[in-house]
């Protein structure tokens, strides 16, 4: 999947945000923009939709996350420290069903 990368320190995870939703879900995968598609219940106003994001994968993963790039725009970036790609897919496996 294009939107993983292993890096030093986790996985990046390029995300495409869509806000105000009904629940948070990770709902598909962009092929052309090679984003993962996040549903999100929040407001983008002043850091609302990022705190969600931070929150929702971490509870997810159960590691730190960051974001990298993108603090302002729906395209973004997230740095997932101390798990590997192989592990996230894992994570993406059990609890949705974009990957088989």
């Amino acid at each position: 999947m294009e939107a993983v990368k292993d890096v030093v320190e986790g996985v990046l995870v390029d995300i495409e945000v869509s806000p105000k939703s009904k629940k948070f879900e990770i709902s598909g995968y962009n092929m052309w923009r090679g984003e993962i598609e996040v549903r999100i219940v929040s407001v983008p106003q002043k850091g609302k939709a990022n705190k969600e994001i931070i929150k929702e994968f971490s509870q997810l993963t159960k590691s730190s996350v960051e974001i990298v790039s993108g603090l302002r725009s729906q395209h973004k970036t997230l740095k997932i420290y101390g798990i590997s790609e192989s592990e996230f897919l894992d994570v993406l496996r059990r609890n949705t069903s974009l990957i088989k």
